[in-house]
């Protein structure tokens, strides 16, 4: 789910400058209403910590209860529910998504109702996979399989890349390509195409850093990066770096062997930005 710590949301006036105009919005505005209201039908006073008070003649929480768990003014949410033409903020639709326990893709859903568009991207963040996701994994026996999100931590994977690159053993903020490549000397000694697997590896992470270039937990892991490899301080700022690439194309496995790789690209979540880094051997 989003980090959703936003701040207080503050009335917006209702004037001609912030009321969409031009524009033919019936069908979104009755389907964002139904998207609220079924969401919030789904949810009970006690799933949300709230005490339940009085008759109710309807299932699922009350409209200024919603207001209240997203800290926005009731009078504005009730419009926002009803789907009148004004405008909210991202801050609002995500307090909104936080009260109503949606998930990434519901509140991808809900953002794309109301703004027309996804919530911004946020590169940090640890979320699983689902299990078919995980099932397919699994599935690619013979095929080392991982999938990285936008700052390329590894958040899933099956046995045989966990064989090659030890997932499993790693504390959590360790399982990233980057500091693998860069700051591990123990996987670099493994890597025997390293002058080559490492330039193309950072040019696409360079890439990758254009869709989220002020994620604070983004630049985070590039100030790091910088401190513990004076390689990748000098070539993140080198231009002209042109060949890109998300898997390594020579690993030495436990036993010394080496073996060398093609890679595919699967898209798992646009919106989450998940990718699936599948190896095939040469």
């Amino acid at each position: 789910m989003h980090d959703l710590n936003c701040y207080n949301i503050a009335y917006y006036p209702v004037t001609e400058g912030n009321i969409l105009s031009g524009r033919t919005l019936a069908r979104t505005r009755s389907d964002l209403s139904d998207f609220l209201v079924r969401h919030r039908a789904k949810l009970t006073p006690s799933d949300v910590g709230l005490p339940i008070t009085g008759g109710r003649r309807t299932p699922g929480l009350r409209r200024e209860e919603v207001a209240q768990l997203a800290g926005v003014g009731l009078t504005w949410y009730v419009w926002f529910e009803q789907g009148r033409d004004i405008h909210v903020s991202e801050s609002f639709l995500l307090k909104v998504s936080k009260a109503l326990r949606l998930d990434d893709a519901e509140c991808s859903r809900l953002f794309l109702l109301a703004h027309g568009r996804p919530p911004p991207p946020e590169a940090y963040q640890w979320p699983s996979v689902g299990p078919r996701i995980q099932q397919l994994l699994d599935d690619l026996v013979a095929r080392p399989a991982y999938v990285l999100n936008l700052r390329w931590d590894v958040i899933a994977w099956n046995r045989a890349a966990d064989g090659l690159f030890g997932f499993s053993s790693r504390d959590i903020g360790d399982r990233n390509v980057m500091r693998l490549v860069f700051a591990d000397p123990d996987m670099r000694h493994r890597l025997p195409a390293w002058q080559e697997d490492a330039p193309r590896l950072l040019a696409q992470f360079r890439a990758d850093l254009a869709t989220a270039r002020d994620d604070p937990a983004m630049l985070t892991l590039i100030d790091e990066l910088k401190s513990l490899s004076h390689v990748f301080r000098q070539w993140m700022e080198q231009p002209g770096m042109d060949r890109y690439g998300r898997g390594l194309g020579s690993v030495l496995d436990a036993q010394g062997a080496r073996q060398d790789f093609a890679h595919e690209t699967l898209l798992v979540d646009e919106h989450r930005h998940l990718r699936m880094i599948v190896y095939f051997e040469r």
